[in-house]
């Protein structure tokens, strides 16, 4: 059983289950393993791997698990208490659990009287005998159990004498711990604070809390329920979830370890989050928030000219902990918002040390071209091509002499892309064909053609993401529109950006400035402004 009094927060994770109930969000057996690896590597210490009698794939992954060889989770089986009128040891979804073989396993219980007569439709001390029964049989089977008090907090509101006798049940039928959930993710901060510490006050149970996001406050109801006592801590990677998600890991582990006098996984594996978080991303194949906390892309990034000016002064003026505490980095953005400081910011992190008069022209073009609708701060390699030009150190690689695109619909639907281009590279002139998929797929085989005999690194680096934004949408079909292309090779990701009225050139000059910001890296042995 967990002590009330200790100073480690068990993790209990639940993406592969909770977290799965997300919409939008789905994994392969193949996904759930390698997300349990990571989340073992990071040292949580439940992997809750889902509900065995519920489909074949969670059954599977019990099976396959066990060969991983975790270091540091217990693998953990969810299920319900017995069904009302059976026993528990005739029980499907209690055999199911055992049949599962993991180390510990996690029942869901009502705690909600509405729920128990209204829901289950039952009276309420049969709810307390199926809790008692199902508890019974699983702690006598050497295993570790815990249960889910669901709608705890609702229920507490509602009749708090009756959800805490579902709490004491739990406790006198040997419960490792009792985890109080607010599952409408509608409990205020303060409240959940203030039962955590009267459930504690009142009862001998060892208690966790598992908090949904409903209200925004599943991250700060968890920790104020910490604060109050709590030593157990039910999340999901990047606050994956149902209806608005659960307790986003991501977060509450670095404030765990970096705010509170507590730990959880401790300092060094906290390095490991942002990797994790964004593996889990990754994974399931859904979009970064760049604004998530501690581990988003935008975390600690810096635009505002005063803030990173007294950034270079002292770190702490604008950022409460280091990104490097998270696996995170930090980054200076370049905008008509920015400052000389940020400028040269980014030159000091290469080394260099420009005169003021190149900063100051830098400047002064970044404004322009923004002004015309170009953002620089997912396109550094459109950046550093800037600056290059600005600063009179810019050496063009190749020179375009045009393209030429065609689509053609055939009558059985059918569609065929075609790109011609046409360049100099060292006066010998290249002109290459290339069909694609789309215009930009087809610019991109084409210019490929014609440079890589030239430039075989070029084949090292492809296209990751193609992200297209009308600026002035008034306009209707008149609009400028903002194409930002993000391209990768062996060892770095970085983005380009082009504007236009026509969505094809912009795409061309985004192309372009890829394959210019590529072979400058080659050039300059990967350090490049």
């Amino acid at each position: 059983m967990i002590a009330n009094n200790e100073n480690t927060i068990r993790i209990y994770d639940t993406t592969l289950r909770d977290g799965c109930q997300a919409e939008g969000f789905s994994l392969s057996l193949e996904e759930k393993l390698q997300i349990a690896l990571q989340l073992d590597e990071l040292g949580v210490h439940y992997i809750e791997g889902g509900y065995p009698l519920s489909n074949p794939k969670d059954a599977e992954f019990f099976r396959r698990v066990s060969a991983l060889n975790l270091k540091n989770a217990d693998i953990a089986a969810f299920g319900s208490t017995r069904r009302a009128g059976t026993t528990a040891d005739t029980d499907p979804g209690l055999r199911a659990l055992l049949d599962a073989e993991t180390p510990a396993v996690t029942i869901v219980a009502k705690a909600w009287d509405l729920h128990v007569t209204k829901v289950l439709g039952i009276d309420l001390e049969e709810n307390l005998k199926m809790i008692e029964d199902s508890l019974r049989f699983l702690t006598a089977r050497d295993r570790t159990v815990l249960l889910d008090a669901e709608h705890f907090f609702d229920g507490y509101a509602a009749n708090p004498e009756y959800a805490l006798n579902v709490v004491q049940v739990a406790a006198d039928a040997g419960a490792d711990c009792v985890v109080l959930c607010d599952t409408n993710g509608g409990a205020l901060t303060s409240r959940v604070g203030e039962v955590t510490g009267e459930v504690l006050r009142r009862t001998d149970a060892a208690v966790g809390v598992h908090c949904h996001n409903d209200c925004g406050l599943a991250l700060a109801n968890s920790i104020a329920s910490i604060e109050n006592g709590a030593r157990h801590l039910q999340g999901t990677l990047n606050g994956f979830g149902e209806r608005c998600g659960n307790t986003d890991l991501c977060a509450a582990l670095p404030i765990i370890e970096l705010k509170t006098p507590f730990t959880s996984v401790g300092r060094e594996n906290l390095r490991k989050i942002t990797e994790v978080s964004r593996f889990a991303y990754e994974t399931a194949n859904m979009m970064f928030r760049s604004d998530q906390p501690f581990v988003g892309a935008s975390a600690f990034a810096h635009k505002g000219g005063l803030h990173v000016d007294a950034m270079m002064k002292d770190r702490s003026t604008y950022e409460h902990v280091d990104p490097e505490d998270v696996g995170n980095e930090r980054r200076f953005l370049i905008s008509e918002l920015s400052g000389k400081a940020a400028v040269k910011q980014i030159f000091q992190r290469l080394d260099m040390a420009p005169d003021k008069d190149v900063i100051a022209a830098i400047l002064a073009t970044v404004k322009e071209k923004e002004s015309q609708g170009y953002q620089y701060e997912a396109a550094e390699g459109s950046f550093a091509l800037l600056a290059r030009r600005a600063g009179g150190t810019y050496r063009k690689f190749f020179n375009e002499e045009g393209y030429h695109v065609s689509t053609i619909k055939h009558a059985g639907g059918d569609i065929v892309t075609d790109a011609t281009v046409k360049l100099a590279v060292d006066g010998h002139r290249e002109h290459t064909a290339s069909e694609g998929d789309g215009p930009v797929n087809a610019l991109d085989g084409a210019l490929r053609k014609a440079l890589e005999h030239h430039y075989p690194c070029l084949r090292t680096m492809h296209l990751t993401d193609y992200m297209v934004r009308v600026i002035n949408p008034k306009a209707a079909t008149a609009a400028r529109v903002r194409v930002v292309i993000q391209s990768a090779d062996e060892t770095q990701t970085w983005g380009t950006v082009g504007v236009d009225e026509n969505i094809i050139d912009a795409s061309w000059e985004a192309l372009v400035d890829s394959i210019e910001y590529k072979l400058l890296r080659e050039q300059d042995g990967q350090r490049v402004i």
